[in-house]
């Protein structure tokens, strides 16, 4: 094919899958589970007939789509909704996979005739879900759920890849390299999870700090930068030896957490990233399936997928969180949400490329695995959480951390001068700590009139037009009084169409 072709098939089949989406709500089924039939349909046993099968190619993208997919995760979470379940969420993303795969492992040995070590080796490549597919069916089926389920989910989806990726690439290793020792595989995986970790605190605090440092002539500028920070996070840490899925998810929480410039388009731009890599993964996974090749899985596939969705990810539920304090109905409600979605498909790939026997049959078990998972849980979610009585009323909220501030007709408005040696000189907005209902709305410098953003460098001799709630008066006093007040309460100057510098 020439490269116009492979961009006009490419163009076609994304536009394609779009429009699927839009139309997914009204057909009753998940988009995913569209993106994938049109994966199949223009596969090499479609009408489409596109010859795709490299697993090498699919690795490399299916890497850099899960550290997309992660990093917008890590943004998207906010730390006070999950600092309230983080030792159950932990349970879950560990415990729950590890309890996962032994399961999984011991149904594929005993029933399915596979090997243990390629029986677990198929467990822990289903065992991980997938935050991405979880929110997106949640979002569309109007899913609001009780307490602090949500929080639960979006934590366990968003740290359980780490495990099943060390998992499944230590359990190929050892079907490729008979004389390993799978206790050897326990050092390894602390050492990699503790440096994931560490990497992850220490990038985030680092890209959050170039993002307010950094002075780029365009605003959409920081979304590609922001792009290459995920991935030099991912990079780094892998090289060092620690987990880089894992690092990633934790950078995307602290920056997500912190203050960042043009932190609201840089969560549209990379929830609009993780769209497109979990579209790129399920067209992938449909263009990889030959259905010819199905029929001899069939019987199989589906034991497994109802095996996964209705013993093992129920069991691994309980087991995990056996001594939290949710409910049965909220651990059943847990159980049902755990989709699959991107994280199998990129991992199928690891023994194919390792040339494990079983690869071949492994991946496509994970075609039912996926396909059972997203079809049966993600069109009964909604219904499950009114059985279960675990639904709110209403639209759920969106996930975006959006800044709104708190203006009402009697706050205040302060005309803060600056003088030298003030704190507050050779500060951006962003950088002086203003407390909730406090918005700097105008600097005025000499005759220039500046509409701030957050990146807006306040001078010695600025006036600072500060609107500030009853409540936050108090707290704003002691900072006027550091500083130098003008005439509290005034009118706010005419302003300009000039901008702060950015």
């Amino acid at each position: 094919m020439t490269v116009e072709l492979v961009v006009l098939v490419a163009a076609v089949l994304l536009v394609i899958s779009i429009a699927a989406s839009a139309a997914s709500n009204r057909l009753g089924v998940p988009a995913l589970v569209l993106f994938l039939l049109i994966g199949m349909l223009a596969g090499s046993d479609g009408p489409g007939g596109i010859a795709f099968s490299d697993p090498w190619v699919a690795q490399a993208v299916g890497v850099v789509a899960l550290v997309f997919i992660l990093y917008s995760g890590g943004l998207d979470t906010d730390w006070r909704r999950i600092r309230a379940v983080l030792g159950s969420g932990l349970a879950l993303a560990n415990v729950g996979v590890a309890a996962s795969t032994v399961l999984v492992g011991g149904f594929a040995t005993l029933v399915l005739g596979f090997g243990l070590l390629e029986g677990m080796l198929l467990g822990a490549i289903v065992s991980s879900t997938d935050a991405a597919a979880v929110f997106s069916v949640m979002r569309t089926r109007g899913v609001n759920l009780r307490g602090d389920l949500e929080p639960l989910i979006e934590l366990e989806s968003g740290t359980n890849d780490p495990i099943a990726v060390f998992l499944t690439v230590g359990l190929t290793s050892l079907l490729i390299e008979p004389g390993a020792s799978l206790l050897g595989l326990v050092p390894q995986f602390v050492v990699q999870m503790a440096l994931g970790t560490l990497g992850g605190l220490a990038f985030g605090r680092a890209n959050a700090w170039l993002l307010n440092r950094i002075r780029l002539p365009q605003a959409g500028l920081y979304s590609v930068f922001s792009l290459g920070l995920a991935l030099l996070t991912y990079g780094i840490t892998y090289l060092i030896g620690g987990n880089g899925f894992l690092a990633v998810y934790v950078a995307g929480v602290v920056v997500g957490n912190r203050n960042v410039l043009h932190k609201r388009s840089l969560l549209l731009f990379h929830e609009g990233v993780a769209w497109l890599m979990q579209i790129v993964m399920f067209l992938a996974l449909g263009l990889f399936v030959f259905p010819s090749q199905l029929a001899p899985v069939a019987l199989n596939g589906v034991l497994l997928a109802l095996f996964l969705t209705l013993v093992a990810r129920p069991l691994s539920v309980m087991l995990a969180l056996v001594v939290s304090r949710f409910r049965l109905a909220e651990k059943l409600m847990v159980s049902w949400a755990g989709l699959r979605g991107a994280v199998p498909i990129v991992l199928a790939t690891y023994p194919m490329l390792a040339g494990v026997p079983e690869a071949g049959t492994i991946f496509h078990l994970i075609f039912f695995a996926v396909l059972a998972s997203v079809l049966l849980q993600g069109t009964t979610i909604g219904l499950v959480a009114r059985f279960l009585g675990l639904n709110l009323p209403g639209t759920p909220p969106e996930a975006t951390q959006l800044f709104v501030p708190d203006v009402r007709l009697n706050s205040r408005l302060l005309d803060l001068s600056i003088a030298p040696g003030s704190s507050w000189a050779g500060k951006s907005v962003m950088d002086l700590g203003l407390p909730a209902g406090v918005l700097v709305v105008q600097v005025q410098r000499g005759e220039q009139r500046l509409v701030p953003s957050g990146a807006t460098v306040l001078e010695a001799g600025d006036h600072v037009f500060v609107l500030a709630t009853p409540e936050t008066l108090p707290l704003v006093r002691p900072l006027a009084e550091e500083i130098g007040e003008g005439q509290a309460g005034q009118a706010l100057p005419e302003t300009s169409s000039t901008q702060s510098p950015s």
